[in-house]
């Protein structure tokens, strides 16, 4: 059985609010919450699978000199059709493209998360889920977008506000849409040996 590790200091690489909302859902709340600053750009022919678990590995590897001792959770999300990776949106018009090439067509939805544990082990899982949106008229992309719900989202939307309205089809885990696979990061954890304050 592995060493239980509980009372180690827990941090969470990442500036995202909403994962650290489902961290916090879990029972989970980071000891210390730093945003890595890393160069961002995909590689050229780089897949989605491969960027986003490149990023999520990265992101925890220039954190672990200097909080080597501690678990450190990392994580990448981003939004794929087939093999084009759509941008984290940051105006307007590259959120409306992004709403326009999703509108009635399936999409998928990739997240990567790395742990890093004192015990030196680097864990990453890389879970996949797939979405499909309505086809939207014109009306429903001008009140979306009036709803500034978009900027900064990979993808152009959050499916935790007015998008899940949206949403015909989702296979997999809606946790992962919003940032962070749940269930697979508690598997996850405890398979390190991390034992919830909870935890029986």
């Amino acid at each position: 059985m592995n060493k239980v590790i509980c009372n180690n200091h827990f941090l969470l690489g990442s500036a995202s609010p909403r994962r650290l909302d489902l961290l916090n859902q879990i029972g989970l709340n980071p000891d210390l919450v730093i945003s890595p600053n890393i160069d961002e750009i995909n590689l050229r022919k780089e897949l989605p699978l491969d960027y986003v678990k490149r990023m999520a590995i990265q992101k925890n590897l220039i954190l672990q000199p200097k909080y080597k001792d501690s678990i450190i959770l990392t994580a990448d999300t981003v939004v794929s059709v087939g093999r084009r990776i759509l941008p984290k949106t940051t105006d307007v018009k590259m959120a409306e493209d992004c709403l326009r090439l999703i509108s009635g067509r399936r999409h998928k939805v990739l997240t990567s998360f790395a742990i890093h544990s004192p015990n030196k082990n680097l864990k990453v899982k890389t879970v996949v889920s797939v979405v499909k949106f309505k086809r939207l008229h014109e009306e429903e992309i001008k009140y979306y977008l009036d709803t500034n719900e978009w900027d900064g989202k990979a993808g152009g939307y959050a499916i935790q506000g007015v998008a899940a309205s949206f949403v015909n089809f989702l296979s997999g885990s809606y946790s992962n849409v919003m940032g962070l696979p749940l269930a697979e990061l508690y598997r996850a954890l405890l398979s390190i040996g991390y034992q919830f304050k909870n935890a029986k």
